[in-house]
């Protein structure tokens, strides 16, 4: 059975030939594992082999992780959907969160991340295919939400994120992350400056990595079949 190790350098290479393929610098795409529901054994094997960036959907599973592999030097990113409620744990616990689509949330965690910590890096989920079943902003209003995120202390405006319906065509899936490097271009216009694309998951990276993605979120592919 091929193990994470093995599944970490074929993710790898299948990105670098995706970023050249699309005539990107492969340093400018970053493979983020999404570790919900895995052991912590996994996740220390991929860290033992230079992944470094781990993304969590369950803020108290997020917490639990965190604090069990405080020795190692990880960046951990939350990417579920945040109640109100859970926002002073993940504020204070993680360093990015990819699912902002209020401003009230966004106000929340500004007000709720230590002081001495750096700014929480946030990007504005768009909900790119208006899905009623997903969470999101609309394509119309990221202007709006993101000058008053940008505008906020202790957090800081990475930039997008989305998560749209399947589609099997390669020309097809590239559409809505056509349509969010399209927001994120219209963001940079306006002087809001972002630098975060996070598109693209294990059926589709290819296609968001030619549409200019900088994060790509991975999980089975690179831990196998997650815990029930």
């Amino acid at each position: 059975m091929i193990g994470v190790t093995e599944n970490l350098s074929l993710l790898s290479d299948l990105l670098q030939s995706a970023a050249i393929d699309a005539g990107r610098d492969p340093a400018s795409v970053r493979l983020l594992a999404v570790s919900k529901k895995q052991p912590l054994e996994k996740i220390r094997e991929a860290a033992a082999h230079g992944q470094r960036d781990f993304g969590e959907n369950f803020v108290q599973e997020g917490v639990d992780k965190i604090e069990s592999l405080g020795d190692l030097d990880l960046t951990w990113h939350f990417i579920g959907h945040l109640q109100s409620n859970k926002t002073r744990a993940v504020a204070e616990y993680f360093d990015w969160v990819h699912t902002i689509d209020k401003l009230k949330t966004a106000r929340r965690l500004a007000e709720q991340r230590p002081g001495g910590r750096p700014p929480l890096n946030i990007c504005l989920q768009v909900n790119v295919d208006d899905e009623d079943s997903k969470s999101g902003v609309a394509p119309a209003d990221v202007r709006n939400l993101a000058a008053a995120c940008a505008d906020l202390p202790n957090i800081a405006l990475r930039g997008l994120m989305c998560l749209p319906a399947i589609r099997e065509e390669f020309e097809e899936q590239r559409k809505p992350f056509a349509v969010l490097r399209q927001l994120a271009e219209e963001l940079r216009a306006d002087g809001i400056d972002t630098d975060t694309l996070s598109m693209g998951m294990t059926a589709d990276f290819r296609a968001a990595i030619f549409e200019g993605a900088t994060i790509v979120r991975i999980g089975t592919a690179l831990f196998g079949a997650r815990d029930a």
